[in-house]
């Protein structure tokens, strides 16, 4: 019997998506045409049948979800998006000035607890990533697709992990707001089978 599959959906545009703030546990809803994205992703996401549907509990994620046309089997905890601590909010330009270093990206510095988080390092996001891949491991060796529907840092770090790659090499592949992306099989390997496919275009 084939392997299942891995279905990834990023959550629809948001406020601070495109203004290029990061936002880690801020609960940033969807614009409207965020949200009308996640309705055009409908018919794709019909086209997967999946045995589960885990979503963040993020109302970014859950809007995208239920727009998209799913039902979530289980709302998990280890798809919150990296906790970026007192990063939060800020975009990179900002953290480069206050930093004093324009080379600075959130994937080779050293997070700083916030006011109201700890924050995360990449490892940290990883090991939730690997929580959420056992989870699904039952259904994906029994040739069953599983869907989660998360963030885009989170769903890079997972896509290493997946790969068995650092959690810092998710720096590699862009992911935009609404994107599809599916891991899967090559015979036993595991590989990237589809990467950041975007919505149908919404008419205007």
């Amino acid at each position: 019997m084939p392997n299942g599959r891995l279905i990834l959906l990023r959550h629809g545009e948001t406020e601070w998506s495109l203004s290029g703030q990061h936002t880690g546990r801020s609960d940033i809803p969807l614009t409207a045409d965020g949200e009308a994205r996640a309705r055009a992703l409908v018919p794709v996401m019909a086209t997967f049948h999946p045995a589960q549907v885990r979503c963040s509990p993020l109302s970014r994620a859950r809007t995208t979800c239920a727009a998209a046309g799913l039902t979530p089997t289980a709302i998990d905890d280890d798809l919150l998006e990296w906790d970026y601590g007192a990063y939060e909010g800020q975009t990179t330009a900002q953290i480069r000035e206050r930093l004093g270093d324009a080379g600075w990206t959130i994937w080779n510095g050293t997070i700083p607890p916030g006011e109201h988080s700890p924050g995360e390092q990449p490892e940290d996001v990883a090991r939730r990533a690997s929580r959420v891949i056992e989870r699904c491991a039952p259904d994906i060796d029994a040739g069953r697709d599983c869907v989660l529907v998360a963030h885009g840092h989170l769903l890079r770090i997972l896509t290493a992990t997946w790969l068995g790659l650092p959690a810092v090499d998710g720096r590699l592949w862009a992911l935009d707001a609404g994107a599809v992306s599916v891991l899967g099989f090559e015979r036993t390997q595991r590989v990237i089978s589809a990467w950041n496919l975007p919505a149908p275009a919404v008419p205007r």
